[in-house]
């Protein structure tokens, strides 16, 4: 099935993968031929530059010794006139004054480099929401460093959200709550920050390369830029309304704005890099927009088995060998998907790989951080299943009614499925929370009602995943791509709306927007299309970001398409787009005229596939999974 089964590899692929090759070929020799014609282009401006240089040389000395016989002639004629000639030359030492000058050309130069600063400083700030912030932070930053240069500015942006957070960190460590929520979110936040905390220290790390190199780091900077000011908001949301959660909201207010003013030196890196007379090598992108991974073995990872090959490559029947096998029955290493996790050893080179068998495991499991590129795959999302029911109604803070959470980067999920069955009448309830960075679903099933699909922070990517639920059931504040993917509306409470997104996004700079493309949204089985009104999606934050593209939708989805959050609530600073969809619920001549809404024609939704909006050409492919990197049609 479209959805279900794995991608096989066909003739195409293999004329594909010959294509590709010819074609590096053909750029590796242009790109030689190239390479020799700038070393013959270089070698003779050399020579000639020092041929010229030797005329140059041979016609001073000649020149200086005629000087040197004129001055003799005229010293034995003239006599006391050589007394002038004397201050001449000491004139002419004055006059190599131009050593003077050139000494003031590093005094001109000091100039313009503060002249620079200065320019630079007007463009981030004007340009940033929070402009007095941003105009302190550079003016102390310059009194403490007057020889500041351009390639430390991003770097003091970022040191400054780091400081503040540092500040906020020591107050919430030190804080002791009666009330056992609030307690409960505080130690959720406590985690996030600590998230954020380590999310600076890589920006920083990063911040302090070469500006030209901004084309590549931009994109990182951002992602983690966004992941630090959408921890904070979640640790806001945790706590119940009353004064904690107010005076939490005043103790982050500082930091925001900091992370809000980093996110924007990022986002305008092209336009201080245009300040300063700077042009990247090689235009603004260089990736192939258009390309289609072909899963062929030569873009595979050195450190990946054959067996992991074999697998990837998209044959069901070939499976990597994996590290541990978990079975309920016993019949593998371990009976439970957490005592797998368990096993992992600390340190690991390569693709930690863990095959869990059918059946239905009830568990609540934690992917921690340390567990990076770790594979998770089952025998099928209908037969593999692990499920868990923990609920907001019951007491449990949404954060925390996950039942499977990923924090690790480079996660892989293969024909797994994951359950909340707590149901519509227990409201938020998480079938998974994925925070973690570069993390892939294959053919796997997400099944919920309210909140099923927490897409928290990071970039991620879905490919052929069914994902059913009722209302906001797609949410959170990530960069996140589904495509090929089944979007079921289920049937909600008697008194309940559907929507299939509500994106978190808070601050215009941020990188962060859901994204449907290629997929299809239709009714379950138990929806009833006379009682229940659905719609794409709400705006979670004033920022919500979401586009749907090249999908069909069926006739389940209000002709105004969207639904507003509360009143006017982020109406003109939402970004929603819709554009190539089809089906009967994909006309928009009846969508809502909110200021935020568009319906974007190619070049525009060029912008939102897998290679610009979540970079993915740099990790979709060293994991494997077969991806569209342009746009289908």
């Amino acid at each position: 099935m479209v959805f279900q089964d794995f991608d096989q590899i066909s003739e195409r692929r293999r004329l594909e993968r010959q294509r590709k090759f010819r074609k590096k070929l053909i750029i590796a020799s242009v790109v030689a031929i190239i390479c020799i014609i700038l070393i013959v282009a270089c070698t003779y401006a050399y020579v000639g530059q020092e041929i010229k240089n030797k005329d140059v040389d041979d016609h001073r000395k000649a020149t200086k010794a005629g000087d040197s016989d004129l001055e003799e002639d005229q010293a034995t004629k003239k006599g006391t006139d050589a007394t002038p000639h004397d201050e001449k030359e000491k004139g002419g030492d004055d006059k190599k004054g131009g050593d003077d000058k050139d000494g003031g050309g590093d005094d001109i130069r000091g100039t313009k480099d503060i002249a620079n600063i200065q320019k630079m400083v007007k463009t981030v700030c004007n340009s940033s929401t929070y402009q007095t912030r941003c105009q302190t932070t550079y003016d102390e930053a310059i009194k403490k460093n007057s020889s500041i240069t351009p390639k430390d500015f991003i770097k003091v942006s970022i040191q400054a959200v780091s400081t503040e957070i540092q500040s906020v960190m020591s107050k919430i460590n030190n804080m002791k709550l009666d009330d056992a929520k609030a307690q409960g979110a505080l130690e959720d936040c406590k985690n996030l920050i600590a998230e954020a905390n380590d999310e600076l220290n890589s920006s920083i790390s990063m911040a302090g390369e070469d500006l030209k190199k901004m084309a590549d780091i931009g994109p990182e900077l951002k992602n983690w830029l966004s992941a630090v000011l959408s921890f904070q908001q979640t640790c806001i949301d945790g706590f119940p309304n009353g004064t904690t959660k107010t005076d939490m909201e005043k103790s982050f207010n500082a930091s925001k704005e900091f992370t809000s003013n980093s996110l924007a030196v990022v986002a305008t890196s092209n336009s201080l890099l245009s300040a300063l007379n700077i042009v990247l090598p090689g235009g603004a992108s260089r990736r192939l927009l258009e390309k289609e991974s072909s899963l062929n073995g030569d873009e595979f990872p050195s450190w990946l088995t054959h067996e992991d090959r074999r697998m990837l490559k998209g044959d069901s029947t070939d499976k990597p060998k994996p590290n541990k096998v978990v079975a309920k029955d016993g019949s593998g290493d371990f009976k439970t998907i957490n005592d797998a996790i368990k096993a992992i050893p600390d340190k690991y080179d390569g693709r930690y790989v863990i095959y869990v068998k059918a059946g239905v495991y009830e568990e609540s499991v934690t992917i921690e951080k340390r567990m990076v590129n770790l594979t998770i795959y089952g025998d099928g999302s209908q037969k593999s299943i692990v499920t868990g029911s923990k609920n907001f109604v019951d007491g449990v803070r949404t954060f925390q009614t996950a039942t499977f959470v990923v924090l690790a980067k480079g996660f892989l999920s293969q024909a797994m499925g994951y359950r909340n069955t707590a149901g519509a009448e227990k409201h938020q309830a998480v079938a998974i929370r994925v925070q973690a960075d570069k993390a892939v679903f294959l053919n796997s099933r997400f099944e919920g009602y309210q909140d099923t699909l927490y897409a928290q922070n990071h970039r991620q990517f879905y490919r052929s995943c069914v994902i059913s639920g009722t209302v906001d059931f797609i949410f959170g504040d990530a960069a996140a791509i589904f495509q090929n993917c089944l979007i079921l509306l289920r049937k909600p409470m008697d008194n309940q709306q559907n929507t299939i997104t509500a994106h978190g996004r808070m601050d215009k700079f941020q990188s962060t927007g859901f994204v449907l493309q290629n997929s299809r949204i239709e009714p379950d089985k138990d929806y009833d299309k006379g009682k229940t009104k659905s719609y794409l999606g709400r705006p979670w934050r004033d920022y919500s970001r979401t586009v749907v593209m090249e999908s069909t939708i069926e006739d389940v989805i209000q002709p105004e398409g969207w639904l507003a959050w509360d009143g006017d609530k982020g109406l003109k600073t939402l970004y929603y787009a819709e554009f190539g969809n089809k089906g009967p619920g994909s006309k928009t001549n009846g969508r809502v005229k909110w200021d935020g809404f568009h319906v974007i024609d190619r070049d525009e939704a060029m912008k939102f596939t897998v290679t610009p909006f979540i970079q993915g050409e740099e990790w979709i492919d060293d994991i494997g999974a077969q991806v569209k990197y342009g746009l289908f049609s």
